[in-house]
């Protein structure tokens, strides 16, 4: 069983699919746990009453991080409510679904912002925060969440995978540069997985069965999957995983 008791969490985009599922998960392993939203109030109320019926202490947080004063100032307010931060999980993504060659240059610094620049913003802030927790060996955690699109192309998806490469990419970098400081940085990516934003686009239920057929567990992966991913690299088992991603698919990148 993983044991996060004591641990004090950050989750960005808490409210909806990864991110709910995630700051749940943790807060059952014994972790307090902040989430972030921007749009989906009643959401992440809901998540935040969940974290206290699991006798876990909580905030529910509204920023957005495609904007630089709300992503710097949070990490700060959080660690000063929580009394510190032992985990952070950049999870907060977006960018819009278009083709590549539709894309504004406006279109591409807001993915930018949202996904790549707040996750650099984010570590930058939290370091001091994520070092003073890391004493008498334990060490701190960031984790970051890519996807599939990271190392293929898919359809609509040029500006958000761009960006899902370019987080993996920083993982490795943050991990270089903090791991002496007792911070592990790592990334889980994540195939398809089943989220009602997913289901919403057009097509998709064609794309969920297709992956679910070359999967080698025969069925879709589930936000909850990628949910104990991220808090097993949360925990004292995965100390020494530093500066990797740990690819979620149920097999499909396999086969060719």
């Amino acid at each position: 069983m993983i044991d996060l008791t004591g641990r004090l969490a950050l989750v960005t985009g808490g409210s909806r699919g990864i991110g709910r599922a995630t700051a749940v998960a943790l807060a059952e392993a014994g972790a307090d746990v902040a989430i972030t939203y921007v749009n989906s109030r009643r959401n992440a109320e809901d998540v935040g009453a969940k974290i206290l019926e699991l006798g876990r202490r909580t905030l529910v947080v509204r920023a957005d991080l495609s904007d630089e004063d709300d992503t710097t100032h949070l990490v700060d307010a959080v660690a000063e409510q929580l009394g510190g931060l032992d985990i952070l999980v950049s999870n907060a993504a977006g960018g819009g679904f278009r083709p590549l060659l539709e894309t504004s240059g406006d279109q591409l610094d807001y993915a930018i912002h949202l996904n790549v620049r707040a996750f650099m913003l984010l570590t930058q802030k939290a370091a001091p925060h994520l070092e003073a927790r890391a004493v008498d060996g334990r060490r701190s955690k960031v984790i970051t969440v890519s996807s599939w699109g990271a190392e293929r192309a898919l359809p609509m998806y040029g500006a958000i995978g761009a960006c899902k490469a370019a987080i993996e990419s920083m993982t490795r970098h943050a991990a270089l540069e903090l791991g002496h400081r007792g911070i592990n940085v790592n990334c889980v990516r994540a195939g398809v997985v089943d989220t009602g934003s997913l289901r919403a686009l057009p097509g998709v239920e064609a794309v969920l069965e297709e992956r679910r057929q070359r999967s080698m567990v025969d069925r879709n992966i589930q936000p909850e999957d990628v949910a104990d991913s991220i808090a097993f690299l949360a925990s004292d088992r995965a100390n020494m995983i530093q500066g990797q991603t740990l690819i979620l698919d149920g097999g499909t990148s396999l086969r060719p």
